[in-house]
């Protein structure tokens, strides 16, 4: 998403990298398998990495311009709880992309899954990688465009989410710049809401951020 009518500098742009797998051991499976690969790059030597293999996801910040409301849960993250005590996280939709799906395809799954509403809209904003050194997972946020007054925990997502959170744009801003919320996903969407909330009326008329 350009900023403005700047030129996009090349320099700041990731490039691919004359790079090949020669080696790859699953080291444990689970929800999903953590792997030792072996790289071989252009004239180097061969470096190992270990690497949790998680692939394609989406996240989803549903958002409710009438009531001027976005629609959060509450989920517990044992990762959370053993880096400072906080483990039960304020977050929005997400979920990783199946193998028969689009990213869009799975937003709005995801959605029915997790707030039991299905967005009016979806706005693709950007992709992004969570943590390069120490996962291959890649993130596509959407905006998403609901009806707040609809929004409930139902099924399967009662038993991963422990509250369904309805709060005033303004609050969460305002979480988020006093750092009470630390789940990546929500930070970044919130920092992009932040940067774009007068332009939200125009990105939801024409479905685009460009």
């Amino acid at each position: 998403m350009p900023v403005s009518n700047i030129p996009i500098d090349p320099a700041l742009a990731d490039e691919p990298a004359d790079a090949a797998i020669v080696e790859r051991e699953v080291l444990a499976g689970g929800f999903r398998p953590y792997e030792r690969l072996r790289a071989q790059g252009a004239g180097e030597g061969i470096e190992t990495r270990d690497l949790l293999r998680a692939g394609a996801a989406v996240a989803v910040l549903p958002i409710d311009l009438e009531r001027g409301e976005v629609v959060l849960i509450r989920q517990f993250r044992v990762a959370a709880q053993l880096a400072n005590g906080r483990g039960n996280l304020v977050e929005i939709v997400a979920g990783h992309v199946e193998a028969n799906e689009t990213p869009c395809e799975t937003a709005r799954r995801e959605c029915l899954e997790e707030i039991g509403i299905a967005p009016r809209l979806l706005v693709e904003l950007f992709t992004y990688l969570t943590s390069p050194g120490l996962t291959d997972e890649e993130v596509t946020l959407f905006l998403g465009v609901v009806d707040a007054s609809q929004a409930t925990l139902a099924g399967d997502a009662e038993r991963e989410a422990s509250a369904l959170l309805r709060a005033p744009i303004v609050a969460a801003l305002s979480a988020l710049a006093a750092g009470t919320v630390r789940n990546g996903l929500l930070v970044t969407a919130l920092q992009w809401l932040a940067l774009n909330r007068g332009r939200l009326a125009d990105i939801v008329r024409t479905g685009s951020v460009s």
